[in-house]
């Protein structure tokens, strides 16, 4: 079995070898960019992982995992010029490094080759792995627009929040291990059970990037903190502390959630002041392992024996210290 670095390093050099810098440079070289400037590969490691999970062969699974990584990133390229955002994984975002329309070109150019590589799947389970990425490329769509709705309500729903980002995050990673086992030739159960374990995976995974878009250190994280709380987004700790918090802190969150003008510096050290004063840190941990616990869970059910699991639940564990 392949552990998260060893799927890692196979999606490394499978990217190396697609090699997708070609002409006309202005479209080609920010999707090389974008590809290149780190990020963890999980998606299409996890794809790896998915198929090596009921095979020792995992080549046919290769390039369906690209086909996620570059997807993958497409959705962060566009949602970065969403959110204006500055910074990506400790680099300058497309759209700042070249311009919007750029990113924007370029982005759809990622998306149609996203499913070049996944269509590259063998025939016999082409239609069940395009179904799999039809439908999570679609969700993450809708959970985009969610997520962009909820920057206009006032309110928002715990539940409501949980679905957006099981939209937005959660069904690429679980439809990423799901292609991997449909590829490994696993049965129908096995691929659900799989699926279930990285939609809760991902659930708990976004939780922990709502936790340290407050909580993190921007050195590891690769962007800046508090972009969250500037833009009001959300976040499961936003939505938990307003209907937490009360008296003067509740009123000084509401206060800033209309201002248009503030100083950064001062919205950030006083949501975190608020968020310290409910516990809302804490509450979001105990909101992760329990995520964390269900994806575990899915995985006990898979018919595989337990040494092959075992990786997973180590990578799985690995997470659960990511903000430490």
């Amino acid at each position: 079995m392949y552990d998260i670095k060893q799927a890692q390093e196979i999606v490394n050099k499978a990217l190396i070898a697609a090699n997708v810098s070609k002409e006309p440079a202005g479209l080609y070289e920010p999707i090389a960019y974008a590809l290149s400037v780190g990020g963890k590969r999980l998606r299409p490691a996890l794809t790896i992982m998915g198929c090596n999970l009921f095979t020792d062969s995992v080549e046919g699974a290769i390039d369906a995992a690209i086909g996620i990584e570059v997807f993958h990133n497409f959705t962060l390229l566009h949602d970065d010029i969403m959110d204006n955002a500055d910074i990506r994984r400790g680099n300058p975002t497309v759209h700042k490094k070249w311009d919007e329309n750029t990113a924007i070109l370029s982005g759809d150019a990622m998306m149609i080759k996203a499913s070049q590589f996944v269509t590259r799947t063998h025939e016999s389970y082409l239609k069940s792995v395009l179904k799999t990425f039809n439908k999570a490329a679609i969700q993450v769509c809708e959970g985009q627009q969610y997520d962009m709705n909820f920057e206009n309500q006032s309110f928002v729903a715990e539940e409501n929040y949980i679905e957006m980002i099981r939209l937005k995050t959660a069904v690429l990673l679980a439809a990423s291990l799901k292609i991997g086992a449909i590829i490994g030739g696993a049965s129908s159960e096995d691929a659900q059970h799989l699926y279930n374990f990285g939609e809760n995976l991902g659930l708990a995974f976004q939780l922990q990037d709502d936790l340290l878009d407050t909580y993190g250190d921007s050195k590891i994280f690769g962007k800046n903190i508090g972009g969250d709380i500037v833009s009001n987004k959300k976040t499961f700790l936003l939505i938990k502390a307003l209907s937490t918090a009360k008296g003067d802190g509740l009123t000084e969150l509401k206060d800033y959630i209309k201002r248009e003008e503030f100083d950064r510096d001062h919205k950030i050290d006083t949501f975190k002041r608020i968020y310290d004063s409910v516990n809302i840190k804490e509450a979001t941990e105990e909101r992760i392992k329990y995520y964390f616990n269900l994806a575990n869970e899915e995985l006990d059910k898979i018919g595989v024996k337990e040494e092959k699991k075992t990786l997973l639940k180590e990578f799985c564990e690995s997470l659960m210290v990511r903000t430490k």
